[in-house]
């Protein structure tokens, strides 16, 4: 079996390479046509991910945020304004982007889930990953940065030394991160701008931190560093190429180099357009903002009694935004050697934050709950052979569609086991008409359903109410639950409840 496999890779490194080969020597012949884009070349894949970024650019109408080339791509790309992702938390959410799956039970809701199953799982039929499936076909993978949910791909705990033992096993050409002077990935992923960390701290920091430093002197800017280095050794090579960039902030601490900070004017920050718990509803929707209060200096703890004040508030909000310009930032640095190299031409972009993040918003501050604040994030993805202006995909679609999407723009057969959608129809255009307009999301003994109208959620849990429905026409900051109201839009809306409840994932099972 083994032997097999390793025959289809090598002969689907053969078939590209001859690909490849063979449209090189065609165009050569062609001579006024050589600037033209052949379809026919397997493209390359830049996959950028963003930890909680929930969609705060300029290209999804926010005006202070400074995203200048994060923008940019977006004027020359597809702009996705209802993405929702499977789970709010880290881990979980990277693995249903990377197996294309919704949760099957309780474990799969959890930051070890890639850890606790495709670490320790041998090869087999099925790939691990769309990674994986990419290798299989004749792409050389390299990982860079916080791809699945560890800052560096190993299984490792946050105290603990780098283990050896990849998250993923089979998926990787090559795995690389600079952990510079944290030493270890976690380290670095909780990293200050003097070297220490939370860890070291003993929780005894801010959650922000203006540095007086350059890019290099946080952590993601090392990222860059080794991407850009990558991206030429890449330009050089045969077989088309997976080249994944997971970048830590704005993830907690907001810490980012100081001229980052200045480009903004407090006075110009609005907070949280509705800091209330949503009428008639419960508080075990929410929570108490536990991870945020881990930064034990910070000037105010968050809690669902009561709200920070506005000055502070503002101040955090600061603090998200510079990171967001931070690695507005780096991006800009990954095109500009793409173009050039003159790989733009043929290097489809995707840029995928893995969760939103409640800025204040419901008296919370972080993820963990399955509202759209948290749900929601930015996906926008750039393939250049598809000529076009900037356009807004309005479309409900969910981080498991991302999987089955590239495989159809890399002309890779899509496993007949994962549930996400091609969304190739909605970028062409032609299939909007057919399209399944929901996402389903699962947290907080709670499953989700997002229509364009409605969020709809059932919670397995003691207290009630079991049932809250958000209609986003009308509500878009889900400030009061019309469940108990409307039982005939939750007789329409049934069948997805039921649709998305198949794995019974909150029963013994």
């Amino acid at each position: 079996m083994r032997l097999h496999k390793i025959y289809n890779s090598v002969y689907n490194r053969f078939r590209l390479l001859m690909l490849t080969s063979l449209t090189t020597l065609l165009l050569g012949c062609i001579g006024q046509q050589t600037s033209s884009i052949n379809h026919e070349t397997p493209p390359n894949v830049l996959f950028i991910s963003i930890d909680d970024l929930r969609p705060e650019l300029g290209c999804y109408g926010n005006e202070v945020v400074r995203s200048p080339h994060l923008d940019a791509l977006a004027e020359g790309g597809f702009v996705f304004q209802n993405h929702f992702v499977t789970v709010p938390t880290c881990g979980a959410s990277r693995y249903s982007l990377l197996t294309g799956l919704l949760p099957r039970s309780r474990f799969a809701l959890r930051n070890s889930i890639i850890a606790d199953s495709i670490s320790i799982r041998p090869e087999g039929e099925k790939a691990e990953s769309f990674v994986h499936q990419l290798k299989r076909s004749g792409y050389y993978t390299v990982g860079i940065g916080k791809i699945s949910h560890s800052a560096d791909g190993q299984v490792y705990g946050y105290e603990e030394q780098p283990s050896g033992i990849p998250e993923l096993p089979y998926s990787w050409d090559e795995r690389l991160f600079d952990a510079g002077k944290w030493e270890t990935g976690w380290n670095a992923f909780f990293g200050y701008a003097d070297g220490t960390n939370r860890q070291s701290r003993k929780k005894q920091v801010k959650p922000y931190e203006r540095g007086e430093v350059e890019d290099n002197g946080y952590p993601d800017g090392l990222t860059t560093n080794l991407a850009l280095k990558k991206l030429g050794e890449l330009s050089e090579r045969s077989e088309p190429f997976f080249l994944g960039v997971g970048y830590f902030k704005p993830h907690l601490p907001f810490n980012a180099p100081a001229k980052y900070w200045d480009l903004y004017d407090t006075s110009q920050m609005k907070s949280a357009p509705y800091q209330d718990i949503p009428f008639l509803s419960h508080p075990s929707s929410l929570h108490q903002s536990g991870e945020f209060n881990n930064y034990a200096l910070g000037e105010e703890k968050a809690g669902l009694d009561t709200t920070l004040s506005p000055s502070y508030a503002k101040h955090l909000l600061h603090a998200y935004y510079a990171c967001v310009s931070y690695i507005d930032a780096q991006v800009g640095k990954l095109v500009a050697e793409l173009k050039a190299l003159d790989l733009d031409k043929n290097t489809i972009i995707v840029i995928w934050g893995d969760h939103g993040w409640h800025l204040g918003d419901h008296r919370v501050w972080g993820k963990h709950t399955i509202s759209d604040r948290a749900l929601k994030s930015t996906l926008i993805l750039v393939d250049p052979r598809k000529t076009m202006e900037g356009k807004d995909i309005d479309e409900v679609v969910s981080t498991i569609d991302i999987y089955p999407t590239l495989m159809d723009l890399c002309g890779i057969e899509t496993p007949s086991h994962i549930d996400g959608r091609s969304m190739t129809g909605l970028l062409d255009g032609n299939g909007a008409s057919s399209w399944e307009n929901s996402a389903f999301s699962y947290y907080r003994n709670g499953i989700s359903v997002r229509t364009p109208k409605y969020r709809v959620t059932r919670y397995f849990r003691e207290e009630g109410p079991e049932i809250e429905l958000y209609d986003h026409l009308v509500d878009p900051f889900e400030s009061r639950n019309i469940a108990g109201e409307n039982p005939a839009i939750l007789e329409n809306l049934q069948s997805l409840i039921t649709q998305a409840d198949k794995h019974q994932i909150y029963y013994d099972n």
